[in-house]
């Protein structure tokens, strides 16, 4: 008797042609993601990505994470102007000097706001009531670049000092890190993390 096969998963076309970027789609893009120190990293390499593509920063990723201490937010706070020439020089990362010295001013302003009453997670999530938005897109073109409510987040994180955080670099990352569910409603994780 032959062996039924399992129907091939319908994923978000933006992922097909990488298999990283599917392994990507369809563990972490769009997963709720509530811990602060990771969701630091996202922040950090969204900004990086800024004019490039994510699959550029998704590659460099583990780069990423060796250069910047794992993405310890107490210990980029504390780079230096030898620390910013050391990344500079960093052939595992984008050497961009304005997003490197962001990423470390985001550092400092990271843990100002943990000095806080509340966590950077829950500051996050308490913009969207602690719920994920789930959208009901049926084609790639119906997605915003950026929403009102990212223009209000990007607003408030410049006020906490951040950069590289326009409205645009903060949907990418909500949607990143789940506060918004924006899989495709033909697509396997819409249905799994809708649920």
């Amino acid at each position: 008797m032959k062996p039924i096969q399992a129907p091939e998963k319908i994923r978000c076309p933006w992922c097909l042609n990488d298999i990283d970027y599917m392994k990507y789609h369809d563990k972490e893009w769009g997963k709720p993601l509530r811990n602060s120190q990771k969701l630091f990293e996202f922040l950090i390499l969204d900004g990086a990505q800024a004019g490039l593509s994510w699959l550029t920063i998704l590659k460099r990723r583990q780069g990423y994470r060796e250069a910047f201490d794992g993405f310890e937010p107490e210990k980029i706070a504390r780079y230096g102007k030898k620390d910013i020439e050391r990344l500079m020089n960093d052939s595992r990362i984008i050497r961009n000097r304005r997003k490197i010295e962001s990423a470390i001013g985001n550092a400092r302003s990271y843990c100002e706001l943990m000095e806080g009453p509340v966590s950077f997670s829950k500051w996050l999530w308490n913009w969207v009531d602690g719920e994920p938005i789930v959208n009901r897109w049926k084609t790639l073109k119906e997605i915003p670049a950026s929403t009102e409510l990212s223009a209000r987040v990007s607003g408030e994180l410049k006020r906490l000092g951040f950069s590289f955080v326009g409205p645009t670099i903060i949907y990418a990352f909500m949607q990143a890190a789940g506060l918004v569910n924006d899989h495709l409603v033909s697509c396997f994780r819409f249905r799994e993390l809708a649920s």
